[in-house]
């Protein structure tokens, strides 16, 4: 049985989708929707159509899983409920503060659709918060701390390009080596954002721009980098794709915890990912999970659901046999 999946949006992320899809045997890229023109799009898969998102509605039955492709700052909030009244659906919603209101207004509406919305999938949210999941169960008398980058963060880029006057932007995560080291040493100290990251901006701006603003908004921007220290530099369109054409990414998770009755030894937990490719790496779990969201909704399953609520198995191609005859 293949799955059979649509792409909402073909920007980096849904170029990276389309790729992890042509690595599963069992998927089948449908089509991808776009609100550009779709003459304006050629694909890397053979014979599959770019069509008008404005005929996603005629699709539904063609259709088992959505991956939506957009992003968090605007795309997303809107996206996401209104088409999980029509399909299952994937998003990749990464704003931390904000999921329980998105969760929310898109648990509302798959409840009524009948439909399953998986959201804030990806490598953080999504693995690393597995991560930060299993290893603060195991050892609930200890601490955790995240590190991401150094890296482009596609939610942080595309937020910047949001604003008025920007053309392109690139915004590298930089963690801050000394606090990396003082978690792993088990140490467990109280770290603000500012301690742990540095926010470094690359923005290309529109001829006649207010520069100052745009600096402005990008410092005071709540939620993205208002709490950290961040630089900002305008540069060239030229000198963005030559210096910083790549995605690249990655991260750790850490946890340090005590065991035993007189708290003697200190164990620790770390999950780290190293990424060539952001949306590459992403779009290849949201891929993993959309076979997932598709096993879920024949058993009947509906509502809204993140990585918490999804049995590993679920993940895999391979059947119960196999995963415990190799993987276990």
């Amino acid at each position: 049985m293949k799955t059979r999946i649509a792409i909402l949006g073909y920007g980096n992320l849904g170029r990276g989708t389309e790729a992890a899809i042509a690595k599963n045997s069992d998927q089948e890229l449908v089509c991808v929707f776009t609100r550009r023109d779709p003459a304006s799009i050629t694909l890397h898969t053979p014979g599959v159509p770019v069509l008008s998102v404005d005929v996603a509605p005629e699709m539904a039955d063609q259709i088992d899983v959505l991956l939506l492709c957009g992003g968090s700052a605007t795309d997303l909030p809107v996206q996401t409920p209104a088409y999980a009244s029509l399909f299952h659906v994937i998003d990749s919603f990464d704003t931390h503060a904000k999921i329980p209101a998105h969760f929310s207004a898109v648990d509302a509406a798959a409840k009524a659709s009948g439909k399953i919305a998986l959201i804030s999938c990806g490598w953080d949210p999504g693995l690393f918060s597995l991560a930060r999941l299993y290893a603060s169960c195991i050892l609930p008398d200890g601490k955790d701390e995240t590190f991401w980058g150094r890296g482009v963060s596609q939610g942080h880029s595309d937020a910047i390009r949001r604003i008025d006057g920007v053309l392109d932007a690139r915004q590298y995560t930089v963690p801050i080596e000394a606090a990396v080291a003082r978690v792993r040493s088990g140490e467990q100290p109280v770290l603000t954002p500012r301690d742990k990251h540095l926010r470094e901006c690359w923005v290309v701006a529109a001829p006649g721009a207010d520069k100052a603003r745009i600096e402005r908004e990008i410092k005071t921007m709540p939620y993205y980098f208002d709490e950290y220290d961040t630089t900002v530099n305008f540069i060239s369109a030229e000198e963005m794709a030559e210096k910083h054409s790549g995605m690249p990414h990655g991260g750790s998770v850490l946890r340090s915890g005590r065991t035993g009755w007189d708290d003697a030894h200190t164990e620790t937990i770390e999950y780290s990912l190293k990424l060539d490719s952001n949306p590459e790496f992403t779009g290849s779990v949201l891929a993993a999970y959309a076979r997932a969201v598709h096993r879920m909704g024949l058993e009947g399953m509906c509502g809204c659901k993140t990585v918490f609520d999804v049995a590993p198995a679920y993940l895999s191609p391979e059947s119960g046999d196999m995963l415990r005859a190799h993987l276990l």
